[in-house]
């Protein structure tokens, strides 16, 4: 199979800075300095412990038998269901898989949102189901707690519960011993060297492909195409390294959001992408923000801060149309088409390498995520607080209209009700604040449903209509592990709108006295303590009990 097609446009404002790069980057020879794991490709910094994505595609196909017998296993064990708990690398890139090859028998839970969780189980027969815990560390918050959550359902229908659990982990996680003391079915050993959002390649994709009923062999040949391409030493024949070049540019030249177009096919894939660039690129100050899922405007509307990427398969004469009208208004473009959907697995190596090249021109360690921690740290203080006291500490909301509160630090707070007397004043003050080259995040911990996403969408676009700013809509906790390392990390030309609400139940968590909600909530707080401490113009607006009310009011008062 041939590669991608990739095509470019830069404006020549542009285009002569990218030549140069590129030139010199052929001079010093760093792109075999990256296949070399030398870390002074980057800053110095243990670069080189985290290389291991660069071979995983080698390693895995001298390793398939697991992947067959696995396959052999789950069909003749006859499970109807497969539900993937994990989150960040560990979920995204069998999420992609799932919905790109139409697996409807394949299910992910990447939320503490009590609603999220009961609406995954709902879609299972508890005893026809094989569960995957995917945790590299085997310490994360969240997958621990679906696991605890459904060993314990599956312990009051089997005596034999790991039976129907597989673990994929690093070798000497915690949850390598969970997983030995329960007697899983499988446990299935990813690589140290490989982070968790440079994985989709490594066991923690193949394994979720495998399970799903995916050809891993033909899979990791078609990327072992692409990981070939990418030794080339010249960065303008060498796929990764051009689309990393170009971002890199993009991104010194002020062109910081990433705003990716997909078709249908493979529409899945911009939430990995999210992942992969936000966490990559945003820290020490600067962040390439990844927009995926943003309505078209009109080409003359978007500011000088976008680059565009468009990833097509099948059809594409819309995205096509489009395209052209941003180039002829001076717009840099990427355009990659598939020529199947096997192609995709050639897009994980690209974009991996690509990440790490584009990390390299803006001087960071593209494979560290300080801000994620920083957020986890938060996170775990107050589920620490709930087990000793058993409530979190209490919050006052600065203002109140029925059963809404809004929450912001006490300058921010001040500032957004300055002559502000209603919510509407609160958050046209707030979205007012959006400046040339800011974007926006609406950042939600509700159920992940079409009727909430509906309703979030159209705030969004309010927002979008309103400012023409570059728009985010998160899921929370999700992005916790995804784009959040870049909004409290990178550059500060993020406003954020955090969005709660009271749950209509609850689920507990067995063996803790903290429950799902109680998670979450600590999640929303922890988030949201970190980006005021940064100094983020950041707004909380919790919507009480009732959801669709206080959706629909928060979309009434953005909307002009």
């Amino acid at each position: 199979m041939a590669l991608n097609s990739f095509s470019y446009f830069l404006p020549d404002q542009l285009e002569g800075g990218f030549r140069r790069t590129a030139a010199q980057w052929q001079v010093e020879d760093k792109i075999a300095g990256i296949w070399r794991r030398d870390a002074s490709v980057w800053t110095n910094s243990g670069e080189e412990n985290w290389l291991g994505w660069l071979g995983i595609v080698e390693r895995e196909l001298a390793d398939l038998q697991k992947y067959r017998d696995l396959h052999e296993d789950i069909g003749t064990a006859g499970f109807e269901h497969i539900l993937l708990l994990g989150m960040g690398g560990s979920s995204l890139c069998p999420e992609v898989l799932a919905n790109t090859f139409g697996k409807a028998h394949f299910h992910i839970l990447d939320s503490t949102v009590p609603a999220q969780v009961k609406a995954v189980e709902n879609k299972i027969s508890l005893e026809k189901t094989l569960f995957i815990v995917a945790s590299k560390s085997g310490s994360t918050l969240e997958p621990n707690c679906f696991k605890q959550y459904f060993f314990d359902s599956v312990s009051r229908i089997s005596t034999e519960p790991g039976r129907q659990f597989i673990a994929i982990t690093d070798p000497g996680s915690n949850m390598e011993q969970v997983a030995r003391d329960d007697g899983f079915r499988h446990i299935i050993f990813g690589e140290p060297s490989v982070g968790g959002r440079f994985s989709a390649l490594s066991p923690f994709g193949m394994a979720a492909a495998a399970a799903m009923g995916l050809d891993v062999e033909v899979f990791l040949n078609n990327a072992s195409r692409m990981s070939a391409a990418c030794r080339n030493g010249d960065p303008q024949n060498n796929p990764g390294a051009l689309l990393g070049l170009l971002l890199g540019i993009c991104h010194k030249a002020g062109r910081d959001k990433l705003t990716i177009f997909t078709s249908p096919e493979v529409a899945g894939l911009g939430a990995w992408l999210e992942q992969l660039v936000a966490e990559s690129t945003g820290k020490n100050g600067v962040a390439i923000i990844p927009v995926d899922g943003e309505p078209k405007l009109d080409a003359a509307k978007y500011g000088d801060d976008r680059v565009f990427a468009f990833i097509t398969a099948g059809s594409s004469s819309d995205n096509s149309d489009f395209a052209g009208k941003l180039q002829d208004a001076g717009h840099p473009i990427v355009s990659i088409e598939l020529d199947d959907l096997s192609g995709l697995a050639q897009e994980f190596f690209r974009w991996e390498f690509a990440t790490a090249v584009a990390g390299a021109v803006m001087g960071i360690n593209p494979f560290d995520q300080p801000d994620v921690e920083s957020a986890k740290i938060e996170a775990r203080k107050l589920t620490d607080a709930y087990e000793q006291t058993g409530s979190l500490p209490t919050e006052t909301p600065f203002y109140i209209e029925g059963n809404i509160g809004l929450y912001a630090g006490e300058q921010y707070a001040s500032q957004l009700t300055a002559g502000a007397n209603t919510l509407a004043d609160i958050l046209t003050a707030h979205i007012g604040n959006i400046r040339t080259d800011d974007y926006f995040a609406l950042l939600t911990y509700l159920e992940m449903n079409k009727v909430n996403a509906d309703v979030l969408g159209k705030i969004r676009n309010a927002v979008l209509d309103r400012t023409h700013a570059a728009t985010c809509l998160g899921f929370g906790p999700r992005f916790l592990h995804s784009t959040g390392q870049a909004y409290k990390g990178g550059a500060n030309n993020g406003v954020f709108l955090q969005i709660t609400a009271d749950d209509a139940f609850d689920l507990p968590v067995p063996g803790q006295k903290y429950t799902f909600g109680v998670v979450a909530a600590a999640q929303a707080r922890g988030d949201f303590e970190v980006l005021v401490d940064r100094g983020r113009r950041a707004l909380r607006i919790h919507l009480g009990p009732d959801l669709k009310a206080g959706l629909e009011r928060t979309l009434s008062a953005v909307t002009p």
